[in-house]
């Protein structure tokens, strides 16, 4: 009977062993490049390419705009979003925009200064072959007009909630697929969104995530997407990861009523409609 007991024991002690998540050593975030823009005199121009984890609820080029504008950095953005699609079809959903967009002219070669790529979830996350093959496509397409184009790999946050037990291991696999796709990219970084989300979800800086119960940093029934505090710390990582500086937080900013059906974007007091903007600022910053 003892001897039943032991072996028991040992197997329970190895089923919970192989079943414990334990997030591997990733790269060093010392080790992750910073792509050089092309040397302009001209403003500089942004183009945003993705789905609803760029904009939905609320805008990262828009309010990655508002920055610029308030921090006086000349910045003209451009965006192809489409919701829910990958970035194969969000390039053959906006071809028209988008080939006229890749054959525009700049003095000084390069039409794009930067460039944020960000593939839909469930690729960057289970099918790291289209991801490359994607990426891949779209940058080809830019290189046309923008042989010297700033990438910035978006890198994803995990399509489950953050108290999900997959959540972790989701979190690291995205990491991992966005450092894999950056790497054979040239003049190639990483946009670390999923990293500060997380960074946020853990309490840095003193930030708290739950306001009445209630995740104050995503929201969805079926697809978590950036709320007003989200999308504030993808905007302020944006900008401190190009500019390497923060931002100048500015009074107002274009941020979302509600989730409603008749809740829209509108300006919006920082300290009245973002639960802890200098708390997200720095997670931002220490992400960059």
């Amino acid at each position: 009977m003892k001897k039943h007991i032991l072996i028991f024991s040992i197997a329970a002690v190895f089923f919970i062993s192989c079943n414990k998540y334990t997030s591997p050593k990733t790269t060093s975030e010392k080790n992750i490049p910073h792509p050089k823009p092309p040397e302009t005199k001209a403003p500089q121009r942004i183009l945003f390419i993705g789905n609803s984890q760029t904009e939905y609820f609320v805008s990262a080029p828009i309010m990655f705009e508002e920055f610029c504008r308030a921090n006086n950095q000349r910045m003209n953005v451009d965006q192809l979003i489409t919701v829910g699609v990958s970035l194969q079809k969000v390039y053959t959903t906006n071809k028209t925009e988008a080939n006229q967009n890749f054959s525009n002219k700049d003095k000084d070669g390069n039409y794009y200064d930067y460039v944020v790529v960000q593939e839909a979830t469930d690729i960057a996350l289970s099918d790291i072959e289209n991801y490359k093959a994607n990426v891949k496509m779209i940058v080809e397409k830019i290189h046309k007009n923008s042989p010297d184009v700033a990438v910035y790999i978006y890198q994803g946050i995990p399509p489950v909630s953050y108290t999900d037990s997959d959540y972790l291991e989701n979190h690291d696999r995205m990491r991992k697929n966005a450092i894999s796709v950056m790497g054979f990219i040239k003049n190639a970084g990483l946009l670390r969104v999923g990293d500060a989300i997380k960074d946020a979800y853990d309490g840095k800086n003193g930030y708290k995530y739950l306001v009445d119960n209630k995740d104050n940093l995503r929201y969805g029934k079926h697809t978590l997407h950036l709320l007003n505090d989200g999308g504030f710390l993808q905007s302020t990582l944006l900008y401190a990861t190009i500019f390497d500086q923060k931002p100048i937080i500015p009074k107002k900013l274009l941020l979302i009523t509600g989730t409603g059906y008749f809740d829209s974007m509108r300006k919006q007091e920082v300290t009245k409609a973002i639960s802890n903007p200098e708390a997200l600022k720095e997670i931002a910053f220490n992400n960059r």
